[in-house]
């Protein structure tokens, strides 16, 4: 039996100007994750140079906080079975003109920076992201742990 996992995930500046917000996040849903926390957000400069803290030495860091801080954004936390790699095969790979049509990347995205949407690599790093941006009472308790109350 596949393990309940969730992961975060953000829909970038370039999906979210495009008008594919809904599109995306039916995907998610149609693919068996739930979204238990949602939030649309137009990122601060030190908001993005904190999540993206980790490339702070590679040359790409300025442009990606840049961009990142374009335009809104729209966060969510997915739940589900083996969340993190459904979320990740959804999306295709990191650079969009090597993504299959039919992954979110493939079809809203444009290159390796512009490509749509982030999301959580391993269970890890999906709990730190999600505790970056989410506070405990915007994330929604799944219905079953409702039902024991």
């Amino acid at each position: 039996m596949a393990e309940i996992q969730r992961t975060f995930s953000i829909i970038k500046p370039d999906a979210v100007a495009k008008g594919a917000t809904g599109e995306i996040l039916r995907r998610f849903e149609a693919a068996g994750l739930r979204i238990i926390a949602l939030k649309r957000v137009q990122m601060t400069e030190m908001l993005a140079r904190g999540f993206y803290a980790v490339h702070k030495s590679r040359p790409f860091y300025a442009d990606l906080v840049a961009f990142m801080t374009s335009g809104p954004v729209v966060m969510s936390v997915l739940e589900g079975p083996d969340a993190i790699a459904k979320n990740r095969e959804l999306m295709g790979p990191t650079d969009s003109t090597k993504a299959p049509t039919g992954t979110i990347r493939g079809d809203f995205g444009t290159d390796i920076e512009r490509n749509a949407v982030h999301g959580s690599d391993a269970p890890e790093t999906a709990r730190v992201e999600i505790a970056y941006f989410f506070n405990a009472t915007e994330i929604q308790a799944p219905v079953e742990a409702l039902a024991g109350s």
